[in-house]
């Protein structure tokens, strides 16, 4: 006897209804992304930390694997609409995204959805982002406040971010988009 498949299409239309309402999300943050890196750069891991909502979402209400992956994919596809200049790094974030997301999920098997497990995920995040963003971006030459603004923010806006996709990802299940 056949076993199911992991990703049925019920699976792939709720991450694909996902993915769009995030990647529309995604693609304002790809717009006003510039505007904030020149007027108040600190802030950028706030933008950048809006990125996490297609896993988070996704992994909530279905808990499959490569739910998080898969929905990422498709968010990124859909904020380049918005900025197809960053098609690249909207892809590169959600693969690098989603790989965390599910990587975390994988440690335990698939089988934990707690609370934690996504904050774990989140703050694994907001450190790469902190680090490679603070390099790449040259933001030693911000002020010391401004630097340490910036860790701090880079660090917690994925968390708060998560705070929202689990509060969405609930809230989906509850209006029954998780049934089978």
């Amino acid at each position: 006897m056949a076993s199911s498949p992991v990703l049925t299409t019920r699976v792939l239309l709720v991450c694909a209804a996902i993915g769009v309402a995030t990647g529309i999300l995604g693609g304002i943050a790809g717009l006003i992304t510039p505007g904030v890196l020149l007027l108040s750069p600190y802030l950028y891991g706030l933008v950048l930390g809006s990125h996490v909502l297609p896993g988070i979402i996704a992994q909530e209400v279905l808990r499959r694997p490569l739910v998080a992956l898969v929905t990422h994919v498709i968010a990124a596809l859909i904020s380049s609409a918005f900025n197809p200049a960053w098609a690249l790094r909207f892809i590169g974030t959600a693969l690098l995204f989603g790989a965390i997301q599910e990587g975390i999920a994988a440690l335990t098997r698939y089988r934990s959805w707690g609370a934690w497990r996504f904050f774990i995920s989140a703050g694994v995040i907001g450190v790469i982002v902190a680090v490679v963003v603070f390099f790449a971006a040259h933001l030693a030459v911000l002020p010391l406040w401004a630097q340490i603004a910036y860790l701090v923010i880079s660090v917690l806006g994925p968390i708060a971010w998560t705070a929202v996709g689990l509060a969405i990802g609930s809230a989906l299940s509850r209006a029954g988009v998780a049934r089978r």
